[in-house]
């Protein structure tokens, strides 16, 4: 067998698998056993022997795809995962094949030159100069920077490795000091807390910020708990807000975070790993109003850019700040030579880095800026159009108006209701949602991510779960 009629019968799996998820022909969510699918893939048998191609491999994926979650399918409405466009999944195959590691220039020329230029599309977007492939002429703001990561958890981590830097450079040579600090919502995304305790700063160092009943961050409170930080002998690393927040999708206020931020000297990190797609829209960029004022932004491509994972990107407003981030040497890396191009690696926790970027322009370059737009337009139009109708349903309670794609609700009865209704729904397979904790309860949660997702999508979950609680299946 060629690789040509490998690649036939592996695309002709797909196909049939995407036309099957899309018709609603299957369940979005079939959760097997465990054993019964290493069992049922001859996974051991394979490893062994070997051989997986032609009928084997047609095989293979048959059963393999069977088990799949189904993130095509339009009930798919749990988490914040993309629905991948076909050409980014393309270009995920030419990635894979040509396995250019692309963290230094002569590696992967192609690939740097795309990720280099969708850095500056994105410095643009927020409202950021350029970066340039040499430095700023006297005068003139600095440009700005950026790298492409392995997902907005890494991102989020190089942002407060730059932050730390910035503020004690001697901790590559001697360690953190013992007065650090970072401020941050509760509402902040884990990866937040887990950077922090990478940079072995502790959960100590982190102060969390006052925010109103939703977890939106109250800008007026600020200055008392910087003046506590700084009573207790601490400097302020960085300060850390929601564009949008990963429980229920609202937007911090940005503008009056940043000013506060510039008036006392601190690094501004907007955690836009969901939310900053928004960007994109004329309609909806006014969410991130004063995002210009951050010196940092994590935005994630493989969220609401319709990229396959993992895709993120790590921009700053200084292109300096990033570039001094780290401090390591490697000799085979890191030395004097001809370079026509950009290195990437000295920006980046990884070292091998895949060509990241090819698969965010393939998408962005079939769908279009517009169409992109349009896309996140869509499905944030979508989720306040679910939140009005099940507001106005007798058993559904909608705590808060979305501003993305993310919709919590919740059913009369206590939290162990929620997480019922949810399993039922599991188990069944026909719908596939998530559940946050919101104002201190347990709620179920919609995301929009689907572009085939529909208010007749919304009509039926909300028909089968009022089946559940009429039936007393939504009781344990």
């Amino acid at each position: 067998m060629t690789f040509t009629d490998d690649a036939h019968r592996v695309t002709d799996a797909l196909a049939a698998y995407a036309a099957a998820a899309r018709e609603r022909r299957c369940p979005v969510i079939l959760q097997e056993p465990l054993a019964r699918l290493v069992e049922d893939l001859q996974l051991e048998r394979l490893v062994v022997e070997g051989g997986l191609t032609g009928e084997r491999l047609s095989r293979f994926m048959d059963r393999y795809l069977s088990a799949t979650t189904r993130l095509l399918h339009p009930r798919y409405l749990a988490h914040q995962v993309a629905v991948s466009h076909p050409s980014g999944a393309l270009a995920s195959l030419v990635d894979g094949f040509t396995n250019n590691a692309m963290a230094i220039y002569e590696m992967g020329p192609p690939a740097a030159a795309i990720e280099f230029f969708l850095i500056n599309r994105l410095l643009s977007a927020v409202g950021w100069r350029q970066a340039t492939t040499g430095s700023s002429p006297a005068g003139t703001a600095p440009s700005g920077g950026g790298v492409l990561t392995h997902g907005g958890s890494l991102a989020n981590l190089t942002a407060l490795v730059a932050a730390r830097t910035r503020i004690a450079p001697e901790v590559w040579q001697d360690g953190n000091p013992g007065d650090l600090a970072v401020m941050a919502p509760a509402e902040a995304h884990y990866s937040v807390a887990r950077a922090v305790g990478i940079l072995g700063m502790g959960s100590r160092s982190v102060y969390p910020l006052a925010s109103d009943e939703n977890g939106v961050v109250m800008p007026d409170r600020l200055p008392e708990i910087l003046r506590r930080i700084r009573s207790e002998g601490r400097r302020v690393v960085a300060l850390v807000a929601n564009a949008c927040s990963t429980a229920a999708g609202l937007y911090d206020p940005l503008a009056e975070i940043g000013s506060f931020c510039r008036g006392n000297d601190i690094w501004f990190h907007v955690d836009g790993a969901h939310g900053a797609a928004a960007l994109l829209s004329e309609r909806y960029r006014h969410l991130l109003e004063g995002v210009e004022q951050a010196d940092s932004l994590t935005w994630d491509a493989h969220k609401l850019m319709r990229t396959p994972t993992l895709c993120a990107a790590l921009l700053v407003r200084d292109g300096r700040n990033l570039d001094n981030a780290f401090q390591q040497e490697a000799s085979y890396i890191f030395h004097d030579k001809n370079q026509p191009g950009v290195d990437f690696i000295h920006r980046t926790v990884e070292c091998t880095k895949a060509g990241l970027g090819l698969k965010w322009f393939a998408v962005l370059s079939s769908m279009g800026e517009r169409g992109m737009a349009s896309y996140v337009e869509s499905r944030f139009d979508l989720a306040r159009k679910a939140y009005r109708y099940l507001q106005g349903l007798p058993e559904f309670e909608c705590p808060a108006v979305p501003e993305a794609n993310i919709l919590c609700f919740r059913l009369n009865g206590d939290d162990r209701r929620q997480l019922a209704v949810r399993d039922r729904l599991i188990a069944d397979g026909d719908f596939y949602i998530s559940t946050s904790v919101f104002r201190g309860r347990r709620h179920l949660r919609l995301v929009f991510m689907n572009p085939d997702t529909d208010m007749d999508d919304v009509r039926a979950l909300a028909d089968r779960i009022r089946q559940l609680l009429s039936d007393g299946g939504a009781d344990r």
